[in-house]
Formats: C-alpha cells, sequence, structure tokens
C-alpha cells in the first residue's frame, strides 16, 4: 500500500510505501523516511495512478515507518521550540557575520539529521563561515535556503483575501507564472493592492481560469467586428467571456447584450479574438 504524505516546513507532498499491512486516513500523523532522514509527515489519501500522474512521480519518495505515537507527538513538541532557539540563534550569529541575508525560517527535522535555515537575500551570499559556526554551535548538518519573497509566504503566511487558507500553502506544488494580462482578459481590478497576494507578487488564483477565458474569447467574434443578429447588424463593442455574450451596437445607436448563439453571421473582423 502507498499514501500521499505531506511533510516538511516547505509542504512537499510525495508518495511513501508502507512495509506492513498498517492502514492510515486523511489527516493521521505518521513518521516517515525521506530522502533528507527521519520526518513528521501528514497523510492525505491513498496513492494511486491519478496521483502519480500529478505528481509526476513513478517511485516512492520513502517509506512510512509508524504512525505517530504519544511519545512522538512529545518529541514533536520539543522540536518546535528548539527551532525558535535555532532561529534566534543563528539570527544572532547573522548579525555577528555582518551578512546581508534575512533568516525567514527555520526546519529541524524530526529525526535530527539537519537543520535547514531559510533566508532571503538580494544578492549571493557567502556564508561558508555562518555554516562552520552553526554546525560547531547545533552539531549537526546545517543548510542553508535561499527563498524567494513567494516562498516566503508559502512559509509564513496564513489566509488570503478569500478568507481561506493561502494556495501556496496548501494544494500547490509549484508556483505558477502570472501576468498582467490574465487580470486584464478576466476584467480584474487592476489595482495592485487589490490583485496581489501576501507575497506582494500576482494572485496565483488569476491563473486558474486564465486558460478558460482563453478558449472562450476565441470562439466569441472579437471587439469591433461587424455582426448580424435578429435585432440587425451592428458592431461589437464589448464580451462577456464566461456567459458568452457580447456588447453590440446597432446602426440605431442600441446597445444590447447579445447572447453568441443569436449572432447570425459575422460580417467584418471574423477573427477570433
Amino acid at each position: 500500500m502507498h499514501y500521499i504524505v505531506r511533510y516538511g516546513t516547505m509542504r512537499r507532498v510525495a508518495e511513501f510505501s508502507v512495509k506492513s499491512h498498517d492502514e492510515y486516513r486523511r489527516d493521521n500523523a505518521v513518521i516517515i523516511r525521506s530522502e533528507r532522514g527521519v520526518e513528521w509527515g501528514s497523510v492525505l489519501c491513498p496513492a494511486g495512478e491519478r496521483t502519480r500522474e500529478y505528481l509526476k512521480q513513478k517511485q516512492p519518495t520513502g517509506r512510512i515507518l509508524r504512525a505517530a505515537s504519544d511519545d512522538d507527538y512529545e518529541k514533536h513538541e520539543e522540536v518546535q521550540q528548539m527551532e525558535r532557539s535555532d532561529f534566534d540563534g543563528c539570527r544572532k550569529m547573522i548579525q555577528e557575520h555582518k551578512l546581508q541575508m534575512q533568516l525567514v525560517d527555520v526546519e529541524r527535522l524530526f529525526g535530527g539529521e539537519r537543520i535547514v535555515f531559510y533566508y532571503l537575500s538580494e544578492k549571493r551570499v557567502d556564508f561558508r563561515t555562518l555554516v562552520k559556526a552553526l554546525a560547531k554551535e547545533f552539531r549537526t548538518r546545517i543548510e542553508m535556503r535561499q527563498i524567494g519573497v513567494r516562498d516566503e509566504a508559502k512559509l509564513l503566511a496564513d489566509y488570503g483575501d478569500c478568507g481561506k487558507p493561502v494556495c501556496c500553502n496548501t494544494h500547490l506544488k509549484e508556483m505558477p507564472p502570472v501576468a498582467m494580462k490574465m487580470a486584464k482578459i478576466q476584467k480584474a481590478s487592476l489595482d495592485p493592492n487589490k490583485i496581489s497576494g501576501r507575497c506582494g507578487r500576482l494572485k496565483c488564483c488569476l491563473r486558474y481560469e486564465y486558460d478558460t477565458y482563453v478558449a472562450y474569447r476565441r470562439e466569441l467574434p472579437r471587439v469591433g467586428a461587424t455582426v448580424v443578429t435578429q435585432e440587425g447588424q451592428g458592431k461589437v463593442l464589448a464580451q462577456e467571456i464566461l456567459a458568452r455574450k457580447l456588447l453590440v451596437q446597432f446602426e440605431d445607436s442600441r446597445r444590447i447584450m447579445t447572447d453568441e448563439q443569436d449572432i447570425l453571421t459575422v460580417v467584418s473582423g471574423s477573427g477570433k479574438s
């Protein structure tokens, strides 16, 4: 039996195998062995062909060792407390070494194999002396991971303007490219304060329906085209893409919202939008 598990500070999602015949349900806390070491994870669902296709993963990343016990829960709380101490210690060392980097978060693996420090920096940072000092202080493997502002939101943000948990911290496994044209075609507000996410960049959700808008727009007569309807001949002034309707101005200056099915023919500008 294989299961999909979410694990790690960056909320990785991958398939894990189970050696025994143990069965798990959604949200069951489990102890896993990943390529990084022993980690705390949460079961999402059983693995199958659809999950493998979505994750683009042919083989399990690791295996589930066991369901989290009461002792594991206690250790998990201890690890979280240690992470707060690790954060303060690393930030102090960054100041002592006068490095131009902003510490964002710290991740201590459940099994203690390594500590990962996530940081922001506009320039490349030579942190070799810092890593040596951290390794000496914490006596474990140290990994420095530079992240972007979107990753920072993934680590720290909670809820979006929609009132739901931010997408980057729930179901997104990679950040989709988002452009202003996606907001324009959906007739969203172009006010940066309204279409920007917690990271300060354009909201990822602007990407979700973009392909549908583009496909529907291609099937409608473009703005400026001359069309013939049951009401007469007129010019297309605007499109209501999802409703599949057109605002048409007729020769007598009337403006009527016309359903796509009521367009008898396109006289000129027949190319799709």
